[in-house]
């Protein structure tokens, strides 16, 4: 029962994954096998070397010559093929990309294969296998464009964005709103956002809305290549509306290598306002201040005297940073006064005659400008408080008693009421008769987005082959000013609401040759967005 059981368990997985066997991010090389008299060669061995980590991938010519090596990492290889009575053929330089086919034709030579013919030739650009419309962006290109945005359409994350590189495809259209999460995307005039995104070969589209998909984008320097079909792809993209964008993550390789950098946007670099004065002879520039920074890091997993996986096993981590914070001077807002806050009113009786009642006492209420009086002749007074406990009907109307002078005894607030009243802050204005417009703050509005990644690939021989990818994006923010219209006030009385978003994606693929023309792929991944609120209190 345990062989039965495990075997439904294998089927079930293998049936559950075969609809993403073609959608993939590797990439294809095939062609034909021939002799010096054009005539097909049935059963040469093909291999192909990758050039920057040694992994190896073989198949054999069919009877018909062909043969085809799939599920290739993009990157650079070496192909070559051998076969008894001709000299081993090499093809150097060939740069494999995410979903794309090369096609290579071998063309032996009559020889010893101690002999070998080496062609350096690139690959060609005409693409006879398929007839999809497709566009690779590598991410030196990416690094090379102006992708850090700024200013109010640096959205809610402010991160470079490497979705925004679809702007270089012909027929796109990139629309950017202020405060959006990313770019709105119209790829030949087709919906908004209708578009595919696969990472590391799955689909990782999200459906939470517009713009949700970048809301847990990749470090941009984890990115190996950013593939975009926009026609005529396969019928397995049958699902996705005009596009499909398939990135491809960094791997490492036999080289340890690394990286850092920092984009940075300072008002120092920008032009001043024409016509204006800062004080000191020098044109006004405002404040603006971003920073982008981060690091890579690459290379064979070794471990000294215990494990060496040169050729075998690789990681590449990836840590990008974006901070932004800028001082803000919200308008001025009405707390209460110190006098308010020990049940002091007093002071917002007017003190004055009242205008166009002679009659009346300063403050007094006036009707048909005469003194408006209580059932009991008592004078009514603008802004008198009321004690709801002397409550009483006189001649059919209610009276209440006004509190003596204004003032209210503290030890009858209530409790609820004193913990709201302990919530505000004190008038940031002296003066206390000042009861309006008498606070005003400067607030420091900080708002961090990280987006760390780790892949790591390991081979365990020219057969099988698997490889991991984590990555994670998360945008905190206590206190945005465009976050509801931060006012300048103490959380949790602000109306700004915070942001505290986290996704992040896993995938995990397993390449296994079951024989030289048969090639078996297994890939599980898994997606999460969590968008959540920073806690407004710490008990």
């Amino acid at each position: 029962m345990k062989v039965r059981g495990g075997f439904l368990v294998c089927l079930l997985l293998t049936v559950y994954t075969w609809p993403a066997f073609a959608q993939t991010d590797r990439g294809t090389i095939t062609g034909t096998v021939s002799d010096p008299t054009n005539a097909v060669i049935p059963g040469a061995s093909v291999v192909a070397t990758n050039v920057e980590t040694g992994a190896k991938y073989e198949t054999v010519s069919t009877e018909t010559g062909n043969f085809t090596l799939a599920q290739l990492p993009s990157g650079v290889y070496q192909l070559s093929a051998e076969l008894p009575g001709f000299k081993k053929y090499v093809r150097q330089g060939l740069t494999i990309q995410a979903a794309q086919t090369v096609r290579i034709d071998i063309g032996f030579e009559v020889g010893s294969t101690a002999e070998s013919v080496t062609v350096e030739a690139d690959a060609p650009l005409l693409k006879t296998e398929s007839g999809e419309l497709s566009h690779v962006i590598t991410t030196k290109r990416i690094d090379d464009l102006p992708i850090l945005q700024t200013g109010a359409f640096a959205g809610s994350g402010g991160i470079r964005n490497p979705f925004t590189v679809a702007a270089l495809i012909p027929g796109s259209a990139l629309t950017i709103t202020p405060g959006q999460v990313g770019p709105t995307i119209r790829i030949n005039g087709g919906t908004n956002n209708s578009y595919m995104v696969m990472i590391e070969g799955m689909d990782a589209t999200n459906s939470l809305g517009q713009g949700a998909s970048q809301q847990s984008q990749p470090g941009t320097d984890s990115i190996q290549e950013f593939a975009i079909q926009t026609s005529n792809y396969s019928a397995e993209f049958g699902q996705t509306g005009n596009a499909i964008m398939n990135i491809t993550f960094k791997s490492g390789t036999n080289q340890l290598h690394g990286s850092g950098y920092e984009y940075f946007v300072n008002e120092a670099l920008n032009a001043g306002q024409p016509f204006t004065d800062d004080g000191n002879g020098h044109l006004v520039r405002t404040r603006q201040r971003r920073n982008d920074y981060g690091f890579t890091l690459g290379g064979p997993i070794a471990i000294p005297k215990i494990y060496n996986g040169r050729n075998k096993t690789f990681f590449f981590v990836t840590w990008e940073q974006y901070r932004i914070g800028q001082n803000i001077l919200p308008n001025a807002l009405s707390v209460p006064t110190l006098a308010f806050r020990q049940g002091d009113f007093s002071s917002i009786i007017p003190k004055t005659p009242t205008a166009g009642c002679p009659a009346c006492l300063p403050g007094q209420i006036a009707v048909s400008g005469q003194p408006a009086t209580d059932p009991l002749g008592r004078p009514i007074f603008i802004n008198e408080i009321y004690d709801p406990q002397t409550r009483q009907t006189v001649n059919g109307q209610i009276v209440m008693d006004p509190f003596p002078g204004n003032k209210i005894d503290p030890s009858r607030f209530d409790p609820v009421a004193k913990k709201l009243q302990a919530l505000f802050p004190l008038p940031t204005n002296p003066d206390p008769s000042l009861l309006v417009n008498n606070y005003q703050q400067v607030f420091l509005s900080e708002r961090t987005t990280g987006a760390p990644s780790l892949k790591i690939d390991h081979s365990l021989g020219t057969r099988d082959k698997i490889s991991f990818f984590w990555n994670h994006t998360g945008t905190f923010c206590l206190l945005c000013s465009g976050a509801g219209g931060a006012a300048g006030l103490p959380q949790p009385i602000d109306t700004a609401v915070g942001t505290d978003i986290h996704a992040h994606s896993e995938r995990l693929n397993w390449d296994h040759t079951i024989s030289p023309r048969l090639l078996f792929h297994w890939s599980v991944g898994f997606s999460q967005n969590w968008l959540g609120r920073p806690p407004l209190l710490d008990n």
